[in-house]
């Protein structure tokens, strides 16, 4: 303790600020023992570049070798800060179309011995944006209304565009079994008093997914971003906390920080909101020490409890 296994920078993220050295700078400062640097795998069409990445004259391969370059400063930094605080490399996934899946199979094959671990998200429903604004958020809504006339979508299209979220969610888990679960319930940013509960179809999905991945081991993070914007919990809802508890899913912690200011931001938040939810077991990914017997990840690292009560680590006093 403490760790994160998910965070940005603006060198390699748009919308993020600071540099990458900031950023473990920040971690090192806070105290952290693990963090994992993240950045996002590219996007593959021009009509798929947000408009930050536009106006800086970016271009499909422009990502490409800002991500290429990001995994070269993540393993210099590695090593250069071995001896402070451990770094783990991985990726954030993107799922668009089923190029972007093809893709990164692409990245993961060609940079194998890098990427030591994915944080599988989905942030587009029928190729929009979910989480860029409630603009693009309610555009993608409406694609799933009967007609076109349907200004207020109802009910049922809430229940298929959840349903597309999870589908997607599941291809991304079925062919990746990434290690790290990323922000499970980013369909509902924008409407954070839903309840799956009252979507059955999108509820047996989340069911399923949570199953899936908790069969293989994946960790699901506890990601602070929720309470940065404006939600009373963090990533995922009480109720999906209750759900993967049920299913025999394990926890573990992400800041999804976007920069050096955003290094352990709402992590006090973070724990009484974990605390209340009696949340007893914490996990962290590591590398498996000689003579390990467990279960190692695909790539190589291997989940690791957190001794004695996560709650009272010094991290938390500071």
């Amino acid at each position: 303790m403490p760790f994160s296994h998910h965070s940005h920078s603006g060198q390699f993220c748009k919308h993020a600020k600071g540099t990458l050295e900031e950023v473990v700078l920040a971690a090192i400062k806070q105290g952290f023992r693990v963090y994992g640097l993240t950045e996002h795998v590219p996007r593959y069409s021009l009509d798929h570049l947000y408009p930050e990445e536009i106006e800086a004259g970016l271009s499909p391969d422009g990502l490409m070798k800002q991500f290429t370059d990001f995994l070269d400063e993540a393993h210099r930094l590695k090593s250069a800060y071995t001896s402070q605080i451990t770094l783990l490399v991985g990726l954030e996934t993107e799922y668009i179309t089923e190029d972007d899946l093809d893709m990164l199979s692409n990245i993961l094959s060609e940079h194998s011995n890098r990427i030591e671990y994915i944080v599988g998200s989905v942030h587009h429903v029928r190729e929009l944006p979910i989480d860029f604004d409630r603009a693009t958020f309610d555009d993608a809504l409406r694609r799933f209304a009967p007609t076109i006339k349907t200004d207020t979508p109802r009910a049922s299209h809430m229940d298929q565009f959840l349903s597309a979220y999870f589908d997607a969610q599941y291809t991304l888990l079925k062919r990746f079994r990434p290690e790290i679960i990323g922000h499970l319930d980013l369909c509902r940013l924008y409407n954070p008093k839903l309840r799956f509960s009252e979507y059955p179809d999108a509820y047996d999905r989340l069911e399923r997914n949570i199953s899936f991945a908790a069969s293989y081991g994946a960790l699901f993070e506890f990601n602070a971003a929720a309470l940065r914007k404006g939600w009373d919990t963090s990533y995922p809802g009480r109720d999906v906390v209750e759900l993967v508890h049920a299913l025999g899913g394990r926890f573990t912690l992400s800041d999804d920080s976007h920069g050096p200011q955003g290094v352990g931001e709402k992590y006090p938040e973070m724990r009484d909101y974990l605390r209340g939810l009696g949340v007893s077991e914490l996990w962290f990914l590591s590398s498996p020490t000689d003579g390990y017997v467990g279960h190692v990840f695909e790539r190589g690292l291997a989940a690791t409890r957190v001794g004695g009560e996560w709650w009272d680590d010094r991290f938390w006093k500071r």
